[in-house]
């Protein structure tokens, strides 16, 4: 009994898929980047970090002077203020 070959002997189905693949990976170009304005604003942003960072580093050193003291009124005022506004 002899069995006929139909079709292609080698007959690859993803050739098709490859062959598109390589072309996209050949045509493929480089990378653009763009900072918005509210990124660049946002850098600047840091030197209102460094202010932030001198103010908690004065306030440390205060601490352990033993100058820094709490006005306890002060602070309860403005908590009853807070809960009750």
């Amino acid at each position: 009994m002899k069995i006929n070959n139909f079709g292609h002997v080698n007959f690859n189905p993803y050739k098709k898929q490859i062959e598109k693949l390589d072309q996209l990976q050949k045509t493929t170009g480089s990378d653009k980047i763009q900072i918005s304005t509210e990124a660049m604003e946002m850098q600047k942003g840091s030197r209102i970090e460094a202010e932030r960072q001198a103010k908690v580093e004065e306030l440390k050193n205060k601490i352990e002077s033993g100058e820094y003291k709490v006005d306890s009124r002060e602070v309860a005022r403005k908590m009853y203020e807070f809960w009750n506004d």
